[in-house]
């Protein structure tokens, strides 16, 4: 039996196996709204086997894009435009899924096959948000150091974005405190130096973060999950780290979190990680040893057997695949294939089927 294609239970949604796509923006966006490329993009993927298929960064306010081609559901009309993206990968057998994000003092950019850099208002860019007036790099803008109105106002914005999902059909949602984006600055020391009760001490810097999953929480139904992604550590010096991640991780599982999605770095530009095969794997094994919470592993997750060997080992309890799921939508189906293991196939593609 493998453990990769064993269905998993978060409440009461159930993925048919715990192979997951990864949250990818696709900066093709207009408005925040999906288009036809949304559609295909995520519904092949539902096709192609995977138990859950997960929205990219979805913003939960204009200004918290990444970039202006970034999706978004800060309005009722963005939640009727992904309605039928919801819809379809819940019919192919996949569970349809929304990570919700602000990018904080990284927002404001170009997409990346445009060169990736701060666009400025003149450019259709905007003053990127953060807990204190550091930018992110030195060609980065100088953010604005967010007052409590812009706290309280960010808190309500992914409360009213989880609503939205929720009205949209996604069954899980995904809060997105990794990467050096907004929930992200406020828990290393290295973006906020914030003075008050947001900041300095682990217990202020972890107050948004956790303010924010607990209204997430409050405005989900019981029956549905809440994952959260996390930077394990920020690879560099004095920041973000492991002791940090798993402290936040306890108190994450205290306000109903159910899974943590455990990748790392993205905070500082010149942070060194050592990106070999499954080199974020140990960091989703400490957690859930240390906290007792289902985790998922990410990064450099590209082979049947090393995702059979993660799951299978306990060092994780389902793996998210990125690039190796763009390359091939149909990852999952080969996957199978190449652990023996007989899954169903759209009817559509069964003549297609190998024999076993």
């Amino acid at each position: 039996m493998s453990k990769l294609f064993t269905p998993i239970r978060f409440r009461d949604i159930e993925m048919r196996n715990r192979i997951f796509v990864s949250p990818m923006c696709e900066y093709s966006s207009t408005d925040g709204f999906p288009g036809d490329w949304h559609m295909v993009h995520l519904g092949s993927r539902a096709v192609g086997g995977a138990g859950l298929v997960m929205v990219e960064a979805t913003a939960v306010t204009p200004q918290g894009r990444i970039s202006p081609q970034d999706s978004g559901i800060w309005s009722d009309a963005h939640t009727e435009a992904f309605a039928p993206i919801a819809r379809f990968i819940k019919e192919q057998g996949a569970v349809p899924g929304m990570q919700l994000c602000h990018a904080g003092r990284k927002a404001s950019t170009a997409a990346p096959w445009s060169g990736g850099a701060p666009l400025a208002p003149a450019a259709g860019g905007w003053q990127p948000l953060a807990p204190s007036a550091l930018p992110f790099a030195p060609d980065y803008p100088v953010p604005h150091a967010m007052t409590r109105s812009d706290i309280d106002a960010a808190v309500e914005a992914f409360a009213a974005a989880a609503r939205r999902a929720l009205a949209a059909g996604f069954e899980v949602i995904e809060a997105h405190m990794a990467h050096g984006y907004l929930l992200h600055e406020f828990l290393s020391p290295l973006s906020n130096r914030r003075t008050d009760e947001y900041g300095g001490s682990l217990e202020n810097r972890m107050r948004l973060p956790l303010a924010v999953a607990r209204t997430m929480r409050a405005v989900w139904p019981a029956d549905r999950p809440l994952f959260v992604r996390i930077s394990a550590t920020d690879w560099a010096a004095g920041g973000w780290d492991l002791p940090q991640s798993i402290e936040l991780s306890r108190r994450l599982k205290a306000v109903g979190a159910d899974l943590i999605d455990c990748s790392s770095g993205g905070l500082v530009p010149d942070a060194q990680i050592p990106h070999t095969p499954g080199y974020q794997v140990p960091f989703a094994a400490a957690i859930r040893k240390e906290v007792g919470i289902a985790t998922a592993a990410v990064g450099l997750i590209t082979e049947a057997d090393q995702a059979e060997r993660i799951v299978a080992s306990g060092e994780a309890d389902c793996v998210f695949i990125a690039r190796a799921m763009l390359r091939d939508p149909y990852w999952p189906m080969h996957a199978a294939q190449q652990l023996g293991v007989d899954i169903a196939w759209p009817k559509q593609y069964l003549r297609a089927k190998p024999k076993s």
